[in-house]
Parts: structure tokens; C-alpha cells; sequence
């Protein structure tokens, strides 16, 4: 991993918009340490079942028995050289996209696929690989991945970028989540965020939305409320089974995350109505919904896998843990066992490969679309709790890592 000798001369939180310090810490394990919405905790762990269905109906197969949790399991990895190596060259590039996090993904048409970044960095990059202090920076985006040849896309124009979703009013910015495409569009969730004050650490979720875009062209054609009275931010995964579409939240009361489910009939999450699990069934209410299980990261990957289902998250029963570990059930609704660590990220702390205390990794998931039989492809971001140096330092931090993991039971 490269690592710029020279040390330049440590800019403040200023010289970054605010956003993108809430960016580094906001949407990384960092979360941990801030402050959660008042009454967030007794709206949303619920519990009491509502007025839907039982857990044993369609789709809740809360009964339902699988092998996993039963078995050992062992993982291999090894970094996904090629695509590490296009998105290195791509965002040294300084042409477009130059970094940035969350790192979902959506297959397209004619095998494509599109990698979906929260915070970005926009280019220019100095031959170095630092880049100048002066440069875009939009709070989500699109990269098209057709074969070799990697594109960004954004709003406004390439000399004068903006955000896909802008902010609707000041002090205020989109942070994306998982998406999915149907027949007639491309569905991605939103987080909103906004100050709550003028330091660094003053920001807070708002709400949920959905952003529905162009399968074709990308671009943005309406944005639509979701529900957001349980506290729960439901963008973390998308997971369309048999007639359903799961969605999955997290609880983010800072020291402690937690996993929420809501699901709606059909592919399109905007059709509703949405239910929501409580622990022992489904209910039209989404107040009702039950914490499922702690320990994942904001974003993390719930998808089938043999004959159950496998959870890939950051750990984060530590603090600002190198550790992505695997979860294995039988239902989209638990309970999960934790199976094994399936990669320790080196790029972590001091010890770690930019011998740099403040470099974190954060939200890891897997990419099931990118899947082969037990090789699955997982990513994960890196990122620095002092950006204002690093990531203007060295570009090559602020980026996705792209790794191969084999999964083997016994």
C-alpha cells in the first residue's frame, strides 16, 4: 500500500465541508461514539406483536430449519486484484471519481454493474497522489463498471458536479443506502442528515427517502418518504425472497447497533404497505419493530446462501474493529449464529499497512449479484478520523477494498 513520505502541513476541519467530516464519522463504525436521537431506543425495539401475520405465514418461516448454524465454518481470502487495480487506476486518474464510501452495488443491463458511493471525492489528483484542497465534493454518486472501463456519474456537469441528490435545504445532505432495480426503475435508499450545531460532531439522521432513478439514463426522477417514525435508518440492505422484498434497518444508538426488518410484497419498496417483524410475527406497525440481533455495522449484507442465510458485517462489538465477520440463519429473520471471522482488514491503526493511528475501516458487506457458488466478493471501506490531512495527503485511502472470500463448512 503506498504511503506519501512527504507530511504536509495539517489543514482545519474547515478547509473540508462539514458534510464530509460528518461523512468520515457518520457513516463509519465511528457512529459508535456519537449520540443517538432522544426516545430513539423505546420507539424502535418494539416487541409486541401488531396486527399482522404470524411468524410461521409466508415469508416469516420463523420455524423453518436449515444446516448452517449446525456446522463449522472456516474462510480463505485473497484481495480481488483486478478490480482493486481498475478502481486504483480509474481514481488516480483524477477523472471523475477519485474515492469515496458505502460502496453498494446493482446489476445492470448487458453486464454491468453499478457501484453506488455515498461521500465522493471528485478530481482532479496531483501526480503525487494527493489532491488539491480545492476539489468537488458530492455526498453520493454512481460508477458504471462495463467490463475494464469504470464512469461516474453525478449531478450537475462534469466541470461543475454535484450530488445525485442534492440537499433540500441547508446544513442538510443524502447519504445513500442499498438499492435494487425492478422493470421500471432503479431504487436506491437514502439517509437524510443535517447540523444540529457547529461543531464537528453536531449532525444527526433525520429520515428515510427513496430515490427512483432512470434504469436507462441514471438520472433522478422523484424522491419518496419512507417510513421513519421507529428511529431505524431502513437502508442497510435490500433482499428481494420469493414474493417478498426484505428490508433491513439498523438501530444506531452509537456504543451499540442494531438489526431491524421490514419487508413489503412485491419488488417495489414504494408500493407498501410495509410490515415490519416483531419478534414473533409481522406487524402493520412500524413502531412495533424488534431488534433482531446487535453487532452489525450501518451497513452490512443479509442475503440466501445454501439453504439459509449468511450476514456479512463489520464487527462492531468493537470499536473500530479490523474484524469482518459472517452471521448464518435459516430465516431473513434470525435468529443468527455467528459463524466466523472471514477477513481481518490490514489497513487498520497504527499497526496497520499507512502505520497511521487514525486510519479506521468500516462497514463491510458482501455482493451476492457478484457471488460464485461459495466465493463470495465482500467489500469494505477505509477512511481516516483526521480526513482534512490524510485524505487530501494520499487518495489511495478514501476507496473501497475489494476481497474474494471462500466460505467452507465441516
Amino acid at each position: 500500500m503506498r504511503r506519501n513520505g512527504s507530511k504536509r502541513r495539517l489543514r482545519s476541519r474547515n478547509t473540508l465541508a462539514r458534510p464530509a467530516v460528518a461523512g468520515v464519522l457518520g457513516a463509519s463504525v465511528a457512529l459508535m461514539l456519537a449520540v443517538p436521537p432522544a426516545g430513539a431506543a423505546a420507539r424502535s425495539v418494539g416487541g409486541a406483536p401488531g396486527t399482522g401475520e404470524t411468524a410461521r405465514t409466508a415469508g416469516g418461516a420463523a420455524g423453518r430449519s436449515c444446516a448452517l448454524p449446525g456446522q463449522q465454518w472456516t474462510a480463505t481470502a485473497e484481495i480481488d486484484e483486478g478490480r482493486t487495480q481498475r478502481f486504483a487506476d480509474y481514481g488516480n486518474s483524477g477523472v471523475g471519481w477519485t474515492g469515496g464510501d458505502s460502496t453498494y452495488s446493482v446489476p445492470l443491463t448487458s453486464g454491468r454493474t453499478l457501484w453506488l458511493f455515498s461521500d465522493t471525492f471528485w478530481g482532479p489528483v496531483n501526480d503525487d497522489l494527493s489532491r488539491p484542497t480545492t476539489v468537488p465534493f458530492l455526498n453520493n454518486s454512481f460508477v458504471v463498471e462495463d467490463g475494464d472501463e469504470l464512469t461516474t456519474v453525478s449531478g450537475g456537469t462534469p466541470d461543475a458536479p454535484e450530488s445525485l441528490v442534492p440537499p433540500d435545504e441547508p446544513d442538510t445532505w443524502n447519504w445513500l443506502g442499498a438499492g435494487t432495480v425492478t422493470p421500471n426503475s432503479l431504487d436506491v435508499m437514502f439517509l437524510e442528515y443535517g447540523r444540529t450545531g457547529p461543531e464537528p460532531w453536531d449532525f444527526a439522521w433525520r429520515e428515510n427517502k427513496l430515490g427512483r432513478f432512470d434504469p436507462d439514463r441514471l438520472t433522478l426522477r422523484e424522491l419518496v418518504p419512507m417510513p421513519s417514525a421507529a428511529g431505524v435508518q431502513w437502508a442497510s440492505w435490500l433482499q428481494r425472497v420469493g414474493g417478498y422484498t426484505y428490508i433491513y434497518g439498523v438501530e444506531d444508538l452509537g456504543a451499540t447497533k442494531y438489526m431491524h426488518l421490514a419487508r413489503v410484497k412485491g419488488g417495489d419498496v414504494a408500493a407498501g404497505p410495509w410490515s415490519y417483524w416483531t419478534g414473533s410475527g409481522w406487524s402493520a406497525t412500524e413502531t412495533d419493530t424488534a431488534r433482531i440481533m446487535p453487532g452489525v455495522a450501518n451497513e452490512y449484507s443479509v442475503a440466501p446462501f445454501r439453504d439459509g442465510y449468511l450476514v456479512i458485517t463489520q464487527d462492531t462489538t468493537e470499536l473500530f474493529s479490523r474484524n469482518i465477520v459472517a452471521y448464518v440463519g435459516c430465516s431473513p429473520t434470525g435468529p443468527f449464529t455467528r459463524a466466523t471471522t472471514v477477513y481481518v482488514t490490514p489497513e487498520t491503526g497504527a499497526d496497520g499497512s499507512y502505520g497511521n493511528p487514525n486510519i479506521i475501516t468500516y462497514n463491510a458487506h458482501e455482493h451476492p449479484d457478484l457471488r460464485s457458488g461459495d466465493r463470495l466478493l465482500v467489500t469494505y471501506n477505509v477512511n481516516s478520523l483526521d480526513p482534512n490531512a490524510d485524505l487530501y495527503d494520499d487518495v489511495t485511502i478514501y476507496r473501497p477494498r475489494f476481497v474474494e472470500v471462500t466460505l467452507s463448512s465441516g
